[in-house]
């Protein structure tokens, strides 16, 4: 389920080496390519992207702001480990922003916004269809984006954005448990969805993104209780 670092021939113009290397890092600590408590060694790096150490400096100060990275004592940097102790904080976050987004896209959508909704889903169909957990990771994130921005408060898409980037490093777990369920189970969810948000029916919106959060909080904690005594395969 993983991806592997890649070794990249960068194309990019004078001076855009910082959105570079984070564009490439972001990524692939996302999609666990860079697995959580990985050491970055910023030589290598550079040797890798083609750069040098300064502008990865910066992408990795960025990345610490946003908590994907952690810079320990001895000045080393490490991929910030997943914090499975407190994760119910994070549940807590997600859930009720998915609530708020879907209530707000129902009370707010326009034409345009049920047309980018049913496009995003339909590339998590397609994902779903051809079993690519990490494809239904990411088309997942941008569906509900989606949703949000439909919403128009930006604050709310702002905070939710970053919470459903955080949980793409989260969600393998959830896919991992199961075998073939999830990827229909989302496409029905997401269907529902939908159809509340055009109806305009905010107390169904509501309902359904309650429960579309529930179920994958749900399945994350048992897996994690399940299994908290081996090493997760992330």
């Amino acid at each position: 389920m993983t991806n592997k670092p890649k070794t990249v021939t960068p194309d990019r113009k004078r001076g855009s080496g910082v959105k570079f290397a984070y564009d490439i890092l972001r990524e692939e600590i996302l999609d666990l390519a860079l697995p959580p408590g990985s050491s970055i060694d910023e030589v290598q790096l550079a040797e890798r992207l083609k750069m040098s150490r300064t502008p990865i400096r910066e992408a990795l100060v960025r990345l610490a702001g946003e908590g994907l990275v952690t810079t320990l004592p001895n000045r080393s940097t490490i991929v910030t480990p997943i914090d499975f102790l407190n994760l119910y904080t994070f549940f807590d976050a997600i859930t009720l922003m998915y609530r708020v987004t879907t209530r707000l896209a129902a009370e707010y959508r326009g034409p345009e916004d049920m047309a980018l909704i049913r496009a995003r889903a339909a590339d998590y169909v397609a994902a779903a269809a051809a079993g690519d957990a990490l494809a239904m990771i990411a088309t997942n994130r941008e569906f509900h984006v989606t949703i949000a921005e439909a919403g128009r408060n930006p604050y709310y898409t702002m905070l939710f954005t970053r919470l459903m980037d955080e949980g793409r490093r989260i969600m393998p777990l959830y896919y991992s448990s199961y075998d073939s369920q999830p990827a229909d189970l989302g496409v029905v969810e997401h269907a529902g969805m939908i159809a509340a948000i055009e109806a305009r029916d905010i107390a169904a919106a509501d309902r359904l993104a309650t429960a579309h959060a529930d179920g994958i909080v749900s399945q994350i904690r048992s897996f994690v209780a399940r299994d908290g005594r081996q090493k997760l395969a992330l």
